[in-house]
């Protein structure tokens, strides 16, 4: 079974309401909550020991309900605070320690909570702790003090208080007190009392006095404020006239007493009278006026239904009210009137309004908490409540309350969901663009698509919510836009970055290799006759892209008879002869096989047969010709064979040595040709096209489709390419005559570019319609939606929608109410009866001042009366329900009422209206008078004239928005335009023609309140350069070099534009780079030498010594053996080769020697202890045995730098970084060289340093950045703001942008203006302006109870008062002057005081703000400033009437910590002044400590009554200036005498001058005294000094005589020998010799 159960607490209220089964007991709480609450501490008889109990532990038991049991502890404590045993306390008292309790469920828990609120200020705690004797204890810096707050038990449904105990079974009630410091006890501080005034008669005996101010209120227990008034007597010289009154009489006026209702004084309503308006309190259609004015209503209805709970009108009543006139004497009595009127009796009666105070509806009911979620801002969230005024306070009545109410909610927020978070999101990044980099003279403008290299790309980023944890995870737009100011305490994202397009570079290729021998097609198949010589090139540098940028690799020659393997022969010994010595023999050669490459292969590739091993060969005989082993082919003649040009080349021998007594054989061949080249000079390649499209393989098909988000499926395909045979300087041929080997490839997979769906965000929240009824006639608002593109459509994905942004006209909302307010007639003039008052006319006559009022009433458009509320919130100003009024009386003037106005004659012009005196008035003298009654009113005539004048400067030139919001939400990325033509502002007034500020649009031009003008700004011109010179030639001729180019300035930049690259002194710009020049471009080509021109006189013989030559000429290296000569200067001369030498031809028997053989290698480290040789070997031995042949090896030192050499390499430095001729920026590569050194530092080939097997380790080229020169790049406008004053010169209406990239390398500059600034229409400013009071005036008597008055006035102005002068106009400009009034206080009581009277002063204003401080350290926060009204007394007879001094204080920011401390004067007759000083040089009373005051007046003991004594600073008797003190035996001062020497014509007398009454001595005399010789101490001994000083005299009056005898008396003469001579030694023995 189900059943409801609710909880009540001990006031009847439902606590709870909750379904359940089995805690059907709950109820049983009821009688635990009215248990009698026992008090922690309970006092025995004696009072030394008490029981104390501990705080009730939590509910205990087995299940919920009523069956729990709570404990606490009990003890006996003694009052000093220790504790002991129970027996020391009485067991009759002590409490409880068990009760039973209902055990609260975990469910229950979440019902209540408890409330705390904030701890109140600290206040003195009277008893120290575990005292009961009130604290004496002096305070040093601060007091024990304690801090209260209020605990409170409540339902979490709608925080109505429950019992304590409740909440006590969940948690420990939170402590409601707290021990605080509370500074010393700060007594009242007073300023300085002000100079004595004048005296109060100018005969006789009168009052003076003198007042000061409050400073500082007593607090913290500090003493109270001392008389702030001082009085003292003064009197003339001069006595009064006998005939001169003694006393002054004044007419004084007491207060007016309330508003009492006509006829009903005695009534009970006792002076009040009060209206019932019925006002309903459940009606919340009413509209308040409050002073502070609230944003939102939560109970604000724009149209409503008349309520009979309401008032349909107002009315007024009308009372009266009275006062009491006396005539005063200067001593305070009161005397007959007669005294003080004569003629005039003074009005004691008047009518008034009676007094209705404010009335406000029921308070709504409390609006949702502002805190709905839990964030890291640990603040609480605030709800309000309002109430309505439903009738406006009237006649003096009660002002309204408070209208509105706030209270914090959600304090702590555990409960709450967590709150909503906000991130940036980017779409995805555009396109790389180039364009913006270039400069306005890049000759590369013309055409943008070849750019490559280095770009900026944009994107736009927007602001998202995003989902918590605690949300659902299903929750939909969570990535949709929303307005950006929410993320705007986060760092946007870039919204600009750089980005890189691939430029082709050219490949870096290396050298042809030589050409190969003929070889089959594939080696490993040969097939046929024909085949192919082949040479190769390798790619150094590969560009950034795919490789068939680079050119051919291969070029092939067709030829005939190919072999892959083929054999090798080399000469491997000497010819040996068969028998004897000389003769035939043979030679043995060494066979291999080797590839087309030239490595070994196996012998069973090489199909033909092997050549012989061994060759015949003959060795000469001694008498035989011998020639030379034959030289080295020469280079052949062409790289081809053609039809006009076949390629030769040789090879010769020379004779050694000729037979004897013949010469060679005539057959013999000294010089042998052969073709070379003799391969066809055609030469052909593969040509490669470009890879073709991507485009899908059917077979391959993934058959991949794209979906609505950002992932893709790519597909494979296929790339092909057309691939073609060509013949160098001619063209396409056959594909057989390539290598078919070397073909590329046609076909090759590819990835099909992904198809990319575009993808954009869902819309954003449709933007507010407004809220409020909409005015009659207004043009329909609409609202709007907009999404942001993500991600674009590409490769054929799903396109962008065409609607990225919305707009729909909003619900039409209801027109807004129309009320007026509706006067109804002037009721007859209300009059004092006699019976009040006696009026001017006389007994028996009704006529003079009094209130006439009128009815009004609140009427909806159709003229049906409604609640007056409406009317207060829509119909504007409220009539006037009450003026003054006159009824006439028989003494009167009469006139006739006012003639229309005349007729105005223009714009300017004055109209005028008349009246007249009617009936005995137009005899009646005073009538006449037209300053009292004038009978003719002239006004000025409307003027609809208008009269505009500019005003203020021009505002900056304004381009125009050159687009609205992308509604794509995607950056156009551009040149930012900041030139051209463009707009500025300047704003115009419109004034009336009495000069007044009025709207602008009441003058025909312009009617929008600006001046607009056409304006120019400049555009930026970039920095002007020339385009790059030629390259220089390469500053080496050998090795790695420089070359430069450079550009000059031809126009500096203005306006902004690019700056100019950093310049020299020429304003030039150079561009080096790292260039090689061939060491070996040329070479030194040798033909054969000569035969040997013997130099023997007989020529006889033919052999011998002789001279051969042989022609050395200069040429282009690896030409052929045909190449025509150069200039010799281009050839190494170093190295030149000899011409000539000298030769050998051998005799016949002669032995023949080969020529030697080159030199063998020095080591590579050149060791000086090595050597290196050469060798020859006989050709022919000589026919003599007894002669031998010459040595056959020859050997010379290793020498560095001439013998040997050492050979290393060196690297250039890195060149620039360069770029593609199409790039502006972005990657590129930088090179650096490499040169073989040899030792002697000379550049050498770096083949050289390849033969000595060194290994280059180090890269020759790599990858480079060059910064793009990026210009500056600026968001969007942002749209204009609201003016900044919604009135006045000073409006200014702004648009702001930011910088996305900042100008780098070179770019264009930001420009500085991200702010601009536009004037705003000037309107008139209407304020409501308070004078200031009036002074105090009583009417119709001279002192007493008045009134100040002060004036409210509309005035327009330009809302800067000091530049124009505040005009007063019409009232209804500002508002409604009456509801105005209300707010303000417009009259305020005061007294003037009557001759004699005894009263208060003005108050003082207000002191400085001052804080609480302990040791120079703020105590508090807030400042407290004071002011006071001191007691002035005029009679002294008047002194027991006088009131109470009076001060107030008020809380204040921004205060001081002041200290104070006491000064002191200088002494005078034993006398200074002491004063307190505050830190700010303001001399007070009070503050400063008592027990640390300085002495005012100094006392010797005893008495210094001598003549010329006084009282010395050391509190001893001394005598003046000129006078020695003589002292008597007992130390004290006898007498003064004077001083010997010293002028003094002054005589004592004793009788008349006494050291106590003759000005003391100053100051610096006194301390002077102090140092001052005096023999006799204040005790009147002589002092120890001096019988030292007399005992060192008289020692040295000794010395003087015995001195004076020694010298005076002569010398005594005796004859004597000398002494012996002592022998001289280097020890000192006491002798004067030494």
């Amino acid at each position: 079974m189900i059943s409801t159960m609710t909880l009540k607490d001990a006031f009847g209220a439902v606590a709870w309401t909750q379904k359940t089964g089995t805690y059907l007991s709950l109820y049983l709480l009821l009688s635990l909550f009215v248990f009698t609450v026992h008090t922690d501490i309970v006092f025995s008889k004696d009072h030394h020991f008490s029981w104390k109990a501990g705080q009730w532990g939590q509910c205990v038991g087995e299940r919920c309900g009523s069956g729990g049991v709570q404990t606490r502890t009990i003890w006996c404590v003694h009052i000093e605070g220790w504790t002991t045993q129970h027996s020391h306390c009485q067991h009759t008292d002590k409490p409880e320690s068990q009760r039973h309790c209902f055990k609260v469920c975990d469910w229950h828990q979440n019902l209540f909570k408890w409330e705390v609120s904030g701890w109140s200020s600290c206040v003195l705690a009277p008893f120290f702790f575990n005292e009961l004797k009130l604290r004496t204890a002096e305070c040093i810096t601060a007091q024990h003090g304690i801090q209260r707050r209020k605990v409170h038990c409540v339902r979490t449904s709608n925080y109505t208080a429950v019992t304590p105990r409740i909440c006590e079974f969940f948690s420990q009630k939170p402590p409601t007190e707290q021990a605080c410091l509370v500074p010393c006890p700060q007594d009242c501080i007073v300023s300085d009392f002000t100079s004595w005034s004048s005296c109060s008669k100018t005969c006789g005996v009168g009052l003076q006095h003198r007042t000061r101010h409050v400073l500082a209120a007593p607090m913290y227990g500090g003493a109270n404020c001392p008389n702030l008034t001082d009085t003292k007597t003064c009197s003339t010289h001069l006595s009064c006239p006998s005939e001169e009154s003694e006393y002054q009489y004044s007419l004084k006026a007491g207060a007016w007493s309330k508003c009492r209702l006509l006829h009903h004084q005695d009534s009970g309503l006792r002076g009040d009278s009060t209206v019932d308006l019925s006002i309903s309190s459940n009606d919340n259609s009413t509209v308040t006026l409050t002073k502070h004015v609230t944003p939102h209503h939560p109970h604000q209805h724009l149209h409503q239904t008349p309520s009979h709970g309401h008032d349909m009108s107002w009315e007024l009543l009308v009372g009266y009210q009275t006062r009491q006139v006396y005539c005063t004497r200067s001593d305070g009595k009161n005397s007959l009137l007669s005294l003080c009127t004569k003629d005039n009796f003074p009005v004691t009666s008047q009518a008034c309004v009676m007094p209705q105070d404010c009335k406000t509806s029921d308070w709504s009911l409390w609006s949702p908490c502002s805190k709905t979620c839990k964030s890291s801002d640990l603040s609480p969230g605030y709800r309000l409540r309002s109430r309505i005024m439903t009738h406006i306070p009237v006649g003096g009545g009660k002002q309204c309350p408070v209208l509105e109410e706030k209270e914090a909610c959600n304090i702590i927020g555990d409960s709450l969901p967590n709150c909503p978070r906000f991130v940036w999101r980017t779409t995805d990044w555009g396109e790389c663009r180039i364009l913006p980099l270039l400069s306005q003279q890049d000759h590369r403008l013309g055409n943008i698509s070849i750019l490559c290299g280095g770009g900026i790309q944009s994107r736009k980023p927007y602001c998202v919510q995003v989902s918590n944890d605690t949300a659902p995870h299903h929750r939909k737009h969570v990535s949709r836009p929303v307005d950006a100011r929410l993320c705007a305490g986060l760092e946007p994202p870039l919204a600009v970055q750089q980005c890189f397009l691939p430029c082709q570079l050219p490949c870096l290729l290396s050298q042809w290799s030589p050409w190969s021998s003929c070889v089959h097609d594939n080696c490993k198949e040969p097939q046929g006759k024909k085949g192919f010589r082949k040479r190769r090139r390798e790619v150094l540098w590969e560009s950034s892209r795919s490789p068939e940028t680079c050119p051919h690799l291969v070029e092939f020659i067709p030829c005939e008879d190919p072999t892959c393997y083929q054999w090798q022969v080399q000469q491997e010994g000497k010819c040996i002869p068969h028998k004897s010595s000389c003769g035939p023999g043979t030679e043995a050669l060494k066979v291999t096989c080797v590839s087309a490459d030239g490595e070994d292969a196996h012998t069973a590739l090489c199909q033909d047969n092997p050549p012989p091993t061994e060759v015949a060969c003959e060795r000469a005989c001694p008498a035989d010709c011998v020639v030379s082993s034959w030289s080295l082919w020469s280079p052949c003649s062409h790289s081809c064979t053609s039809k006009s040009a076949e390629g030769r080349q040789s090879r010769t021998r020379t004779v050694l040595a000729i037979p004897e007594g013949k010469q060679c054989a005539s057959n013999l061949t000294l010089e042998e040709w052969r073709v070379c080249n003799d391969h066809p000079c055609g030469v052909f390649y593969w040509e490669a096209s470009v890879w073709g499209p991507c485009v899908e393989d059917p077979p391959v098909d993934a058959n991949g489709t794209g979906h609505w988000n950002r992932t893709t499926t790519c597909v494979m395909g296929v790339q092909m390419r057309e691939v073609i045979c060509m013949k160098v300087t001619f063209g396409p041929v056959q594909n057989k005559r390539c290598s078919d080997s070397a073909r590329p490839e046609t076909v090759r997979p590819c990835l099909l570019p992904c198809k990319k769906d575009c993808i954009v965000t869902p819309f954003s929240e449709w933007t507010a319609c407004p809220s409020a009824c909409m005015p009659e006639n207004t043009t329909a608002t609409t609202q709007s939606r907009y999404r942001i593109i993500i991600q674009r459509s590409a490769n054929g994905g799903q396109e962008c929608p065409d609607t990225l942004h919305e707009e729909r006209d909003c619900e039409l909302l209801p027109v807004c109410p129309v009320y007026r307010w509706k006067t109804h007639r002037w009721h007859s003039c209300v009059l004092v009866p006699d019976s009040v008052g006696q009026g001017p006319s006389g007994p028996g006559e009704t006529c003079g001042h009094g209130l006439e009022k009128r009815g009004v009433s609140c009427v909806q458009e159709n003229g049906e009366p409604t609640n007056m509320t409406d009317c207060l919130h829509w119909a504007g100003p409220l009539p006037q329900q009450i003026r003054a009024c006159r009824v006439p009386c028989t003494e009167d003037c009469t006139l006739t009422t006012w003639s229309k106005f005349s007729d105005c004659s223009g714009c300017g012009s004055f109209c005028s209206r008349t009246r007249s005196l009617t009936g005995r008035s137009k005899k009646k003298e005073h009538c006449l008078n037209k300053d009292l009654y004038p009978l003719e009113d002239t006004e000025t005539c409307p003027c609809d004239e208008f009269l505009s004048q500019p005003f203020g400067n021009w505002s900056a030139c304004i381009l125009p928005d050159p687009t609205a919001f992308s509604q794509q939400g995607w950056m156009t990325q551009k040149e930012l335009l900041e030139c051209g033509p463009g707009l500025r502002y300047r704003s115009v007034a419109c004034f009336d023609q009495q000069g007044h500020l009025v709207n602008p649009s009441l003058c025909p031009e312009p009617v929008s309140g600006y001046m607009v003008e056409v304006c120019q700004i400049p555009c930026p011109l970039d920095c002007k350069l020339s385009e790059w010179s030629p390259w220089s030639a390469c500053s080496a001729s050998c090795g790695s070099g420089l070359k430069i180019r450079s550009k000059w300035l031809r126009e500096k930049a203005f306006n902004g534009g690019r700056p100019c690259p950093r310049l020299d002194s020429k304003n030039q710009v150079y561009e080096a780079v790292r260039c090689h020049s061939e060491c070996n471009q040329y070479e030194w080509r040798i033909e054969p030498w000569s035969i040997c021109a013997i130099n023997a006189v007989d020529r006889l013989l033919g052999c011998g010594e002789g001279v051969q030559s042989r022609k050395v000429r200069c040429v282009i290296q690896g030409t052929g053996g045909e190449a025509s000569a150069v200039d010799d200067s281009l050839c190494d001369q170093e190295e030149v080769p000899p011409r000539a030498q000298v030769c050998f031809l051998a005799c016949p028997n002669d032995c023949v020697m080969t020529p030697w053989g080159p030199w063998s290698d020095c080591p590579l480290q050149c060791d000086q202890e090595t050597a290196r040789n050469r060798t020859r070997h006989i050709l022919r031995l000589p026919a003599s045995g007894n002669s031998s042949c010459p040595e056959l090896v020859q050997s010379e030192p290793c020498v560095l730098n001439s013998t040997c050499f050492t050979y290393q390499y060196r690297v250039s430095d890195w060149s620039t970084c360069q770029l593609h001729e199409h790039a502006v920026c972005g990657w590129g590569s930088r090179l650096r060289l490499l040169d073989c050194i040899r030792s002697d530092s000379r550049i050498v080939e770096l083949q050289k340093c390849k033969q000595f097997g060194l290994i280059n380790k180090l890269r020759l080229s790599e990858s480079c950045m060059v910064d793009c020169p990026v210009s500056c790049i600026l968001s969007d406008w942002s749209a204009w703001t609201e003016c900044s004053h919604t009135c006045g010169s000073q409006g200014r209406s702004t648009r702001t942008r930011r910088i996305l990239q900042d100008a780098h390398e070179g770019g264009r500059p930001c420009p500085t203006l991200l702010v601009q600034t536009r004037p705003c229409p000037i309107m008139p400013c209407y304020t409501w302006l308070l004078s200031d009071w009036s002074p105090c005036t009583v009417d119709g008597a001279k002192c007493g109870e008045g009134l100040r008055r002060r004036n409210l006035s509309c005035i327009v102005h330009w809302d800067e008062w000091s530049g124009s002068a505040p005009q007063p106009v019409e009232a209804g400009l500002c508002g409604d002057q009456l509801r105005q009034q209300l707010l303000q206080d417009m009259e305020q009581p005061c007294f003037i005081p009557c001759p004699g009277d005894c009263h208060l002063t003005e108050w003082s204003s207000w002191s400085s703000c001052q804080l609480t401080c302990l040791e120079g350290r703020s105590f508090e926060t807030t400042g407290y400033q004071a002011r006071s009204r001191a007691v002035i007394i005029q009679a002294t007879e008047n002194q027991l009437r006088c009131p109470d001094q009076i001060f107030e204080t008020r809380p204040c920011k921004g205060g001081k910590c002041l200290s104070y401390q006491w000064r002191t004067g200088g002494w005078s007759n034993n006398e200074r002044a002491v004063w307190c000083q505050r830190s700010d040089g303001v001399n007070v009373t009070g503050g400063c400590s008592q027990q640390k005051k300085p002495t005012k007046v100094r006392h010797c003991h005893p008495p210094c009554t001598k003549a010329f004594s006084y009282c010395t600073p050391s509190r001893v008797c001394g005598c003046e200036k000129g006078y020695t003190e003589v002292m008597s035996m007992h130390g004290f001062l006898d007498y003064c005498t004077r001083t010997p020497g010293m002028d003094n014509n002054k005589k004592a007398d004793v009788k008349t001058n006494t050291g106590r009454l003759k000005p003391g001595p100053s100051q610096a005399e006194d301390h002077f005294r102090e140092w001052t010789l005096r023999p006799v101490g204040p005790d009147g001994r002589i002092k120890l000094w001096v019988y030292a000083v007399t005992a060192v005299g008289f020692i040295l009056l000794l010395f003087i005589i015995a001195l004076s005898f020694l010298v005076c008396s002569p010398p005594k003469t005796t004859k004597t020998s000398p002494p012996p001579q002592k022998p001289l030694t280097m020890a000192y023995d006491g002798d004067m010799d030494m």
